[in-house]
This record gives C-alpha cells, sequence and structure tokens, in this order.
C-alpha cells in the first residue's frame, strides 16, 4: 500500500529506531501528550464515537491510548514503516484492543475511500493537506502536533554550541482552516544514560549533530528535558459550499 517507488521493506524507521522510540516512549515521558490526544478525540467525536486515523503513526503508542480511551472509536494506523507497524500490532494484541487496526501504508495515497472518516491525527509526521481533505466527512477535523519553540531545548544545549528554539511549522493546508492550537508543555527527569540516547535516536538531531556532540550526551546520565508540543486542530473547508455561497451574490 505504499507510494509508488518505495520499498516497504526499507522504507521509514528501520527496526533499531523502532526499537529506541518503543523504548522512550514506553517510559512515559510522553504520557501527557498521549492523554491530550485522547481527551481531544473525545471532545471532537462526542459519545457516538467516530473513526479515526492516525497518519504516520509509528511503532503505534499514541494511536494505542487513544484507542483505550476511546472505545466507541474506530481507529486506523498507518505508517510507512514495516518495522513500526509490526510493533503496532504487538501493542494492540498486548492492550487487547479490537478497535484498532493498522497498516504500511503513505500519508500521500490513504489507502481509504472518500468522505470515510471523522478525525486525522498527525503527529511529528507530514501533513498530506489534498489527500487528508479527501478523506475527512464534512466538518471533519485534523489534528497535527508539532514541537513548540522549546521542545527539548535542554537536550540541544548539550549538542550544539548555539541552541536554537524551534520554529514554527507551516502547512500551507489550503483546504482546511485553522480552528484552535493549544500548548502543552511540562519538564521531565531522564535517569539513565541508556533512556537519555533513546530520546536522542528518535529525534532529527540525531542525523545532524557531530560526533563531538553526541560524544557529550553520551557522558550524561541525567537529564531535564522541556517536552513542548504544540496541538492544532483544523476544520476542513467545503469549498464547494463557499462556491455555491459566492455565486449567490454575483
Amino acid at each position: 500500500l505504499t507510494t509508488a517507488g518505495r520499498n516497504p521493506g526499507k522504507a521509514g524507521d528501520n527496526a533499531e529506531m523502532v526499537r529506541a522510540r518503543t523504548e522512550f516512549l514506553d517510559s512515559g515521558h510522553y504520557r501527557r501528550l498521549a492523554e491530550h490526544l485522547s481527551a481531544l478525540v473525545n471532545d471532537l467525536t462526542g459519545q457516538n464515537g467516530g473513526v479515526v486515523i492516525d497518519s504516520g503513526c509509528g511503532e503505534g503508542y499514541y494511536t494505542t491510548i487513544c484507542a483505550a480511551g476511546n472505545p466507541d472509536c474506530v481507529f486506523y494506523g498507518i505508517d510507512i514503516s514495516k518495522n513500526a507497524v509490526n510493533h503496532c500490532m504487538t501493542r494492540v494484541h498486548q492492550a487487547g484492543l479490537d478497535n484498532c487496526h493498522f497498516a504500511v501504508a503513505s500519508s500521500f495515497e490513504l489507502p481509504f475511500p472518500d468522505k470515510c472518516t471523522d478525525v486525522i491525527i498527525s503527529t511529528f509526521s507530514p501533513v498530506a493537506d489534498k489527500e487528508y481533505a479527501r478523506v475527512l466527512r464534512e466538518n471533519g477535523r485534523l489534528i497535527v502536533v508539532s514541537p513548540s519553540p522549546r521542545h527539548l531545548f535542554e537536550l540541544k544545549t548539550v549538542l550544539y554550541d548555539k541552541p536554537y528554539e524551534n520554529k514554527p511549522n507551516d502547512y500551507a493546508l489550503g483546504s482546511f482552516s485553522s480552528e484552535n492550537e493549544q500548548i502543552l508543555e511540562y519538564t521531565t527527569e531522564i535517569c539513565s544514560q541508556e533512556m537519555i540516547m533513546a530520546l536522542f535516536s528518535m529525534t532529527p538531531y540525531y542525523y545532524k549533530t557531530s560526533a563531538a556532540g553526541a560524544e557529550k550526551l553520551k557522558k550524561l546520565e541525567r537529564l531535564t528535558v522541556t517536552c513542548g508540543f504544540s496541538v492544532q486542530t483544523f476544520k476542513r473547508t467545503d469549498n464547494s459550499s463557499f462556491l455555491r455561497q459566492f455565486l449567490r451574490f454575483i
């Protein structure tokens, strides 16, 4: 189901990266974000539940917590990494969930029909504007999670001589209108060198840090970091409805 030209055996996170992410997330440092997303899904879908797609779900940490917290919803997680999706299924079986399903697929060619879902979640993943608009129902919602300016700033002070704040992401969402943004921010203490390196391995800094910077990090046994998340909610724009309203006045 992946995009043409991508080898599903090699695309996305490899087995080592999935292990690092699983180890760190299962330690609970980002649990508050997962619970925040679960509550937000509940607010958006209501008592009757709905269909939720977690696009770029990784190894399924957020998907399964949201599914457990919203048993009346049906969740579909997709990721281009076969290694990650294999671990998603392990999570489902361990949690005993029957409302959570996964597939190896691309966010830019979703294996879903038009207007079939109520909510799409994208957590630290690429955002596919037109494809998300295609599968969302009228009045559907898109939740996008990205780093806040101070996210992991303390980690960057170790890695770089001149640490920098994260810049806001511009997703160029022509098919959506912004509805709400919430900043979730707190500090957490990482109490082992292994866990510090697991966090490092699951960030983009892993690929652009010098060997000297990585060596400094390897010497640490404890590190207190800021966990900062921007949780944005977007509403699908019904362009056809807008056009009808426009034509009435010309």
